[in-house]
């Protein structure tokens, strides 16, 4: 599969630099306020600080060059620590009482499900980056977009890359998420496709030990397994499933597999030979070299680069509708976004109709990454 790079970022990071420039426009009013709310705690804390640093710096940048059309920008960060009621708490904050036009980075599916009434009641406009396909379901009245893609896309490429490598037996592994009893299905699809079989599992992810949920698993002797949960629960699975002499493939998320898991399983023997996959990001970008020094982060990964297009597209969207309420801002916002993704980045992607923010998805595909002995 190929991709073209068309510098999305690049167009959408002049445009924010030139839409606060124009004097003539400039009007004085009160500050445009923002609210991030990302994992700055809990299992996705590895990917929250980052979030939040890069919309701060857009916020920056943009009052560095006048301003929205002459308003000022207020990023307030707040922590969802990774948990739907603390997520909630925190959205109530940033709505309530912050007042902010929009709310931006949720990541973990069981946060945005919690959060999107609260924002489409208050018609707060939600970005998120949260990929279970219930999201989009849901009666958001067009006030919710997600640029992650959807779990459709995501365990359908991590599904057909298992079977390429040989796996005919699959099984998934899965905590209780909203996006838990789809991925079964859809894994289940892919196995029916390709002549094989498929069994899952899903299991409570506060549980200090997999044992007997490995134990399961390996009853239908697997030669491929999907490890869809995140890195607490992942960090024991592995594990168990090392105890129990699994010699098949596994495949997860890299937001579960990655650095921080293989430092907290501290023997590589464990992740050896275990596959991970994640969006790509725009690489060979000029605004990716910007989000690289507006994160600290060498290597950025597919969640602080949404963002960074998060609050590009919200600002340029309420530049053109400043002084109008949150309906014309949705409705800019979404066009706008459907306009950039569509034509200048990884080409069409299109499905339902009555589903927009589906529509308004990047078209990206998952790559499988290997995880050697120095961790690599």
């Amino acid at each position: 599969m190929s991709r073209k790079n068309f510098g999305r970022r690049v167009a959408l990071i002049t445009g924010a630099a030139a839409f606060a420039a124009p004097a003539v426009l400039r009007a004085q009013g009160e500050p445009i306020k923002l609210g991030t709310l990302t994992p700055l705690t809990g299992a996705g804390g590895t990917y929250g600080p980052p979030m939040a640093k890069v919309a701060q710096a857009i916020a920056e940048e943009v009052n560095a060059a006048g301003g929205v059309m002459g308003r000022k920008v207020v990023v307030i960060s707040e922590d969802d620590q990774t948990n739907p009621d603390a997520g909630v708490r925190a959205a109530r904050k940033l709505i309530d009482v912050d007042k902010v036009s929009a709310v931006i980075g949720t990541w973990a599916s069981a946060v945005t499900t919690a959060v999107a009434p609260l924002c489409w009641e208050s018609k707060t406009f939600l970005c998120t980056t949260s990929g279970a396909d219930s999201i989009t379901l849901l009666p958001h009245q067009g006030y919710l977009i997600r640029t992650q893609p959807n779990t459709l896309l995501q365990v359908t490429r991590a599904g057909d890359f298992l079977v390429s490598l040989g796996a005919k037996k699959l099984f998934t592994l899965v905590p209780q998420t909203p996006f838990a009893q789809r991925t079964i299905e859809i894994m289940g699809d892919v196995a029916k496709k390709a002549g094989g079989t498929h069994s899952g599992l899903i299991y409570d992810d506060k549980k200090t030990t997999y044992r007997t949920e490995v134990d399961q698993a390996l009853r239908s002797a697997p030669d491929g397994i999907l490890a869809a949960g995140y890195t607490p629960d992942t960090v024991v699975v592995l594990k168990d499933l090392y105890r129990a002499g699994y010699k098949g493939k596994i495949v997860g998320q890299a937001y579960a597999i990655n650095q921080k898991l293989i430092e907290q399983v501290g023997q590589n023997d464990i992740v050896e030979g275990v596959y991970t996959y994640a969006p790509s990001v725009a690489e060979g970008s000029g605004a990716l070299e910007r989000v690289k020094k507006m994160s600290g982060l060498a290597n950025p990964d597919p969640y602080t680069s949404q963002v960074y297009d998060h609050v590009t597209m919200v600002l340029m969207a309420m530049a053109l509708v400043i002084g109008c309420a949150g309906a014309a801002a949705a409705w800019a916002l979404y066009h706008l976004i459907a306009l950039a993704t569509n034509i200048a980045y990884y080409g069409r992607f299109s499905v339902a109709p009555a589903s927009p923010p589906d529509h308004a998805c990047a078209k990206a595909w998952a790559r499988p990454h290997a995880h050697g002995r120095d961790g690599t």
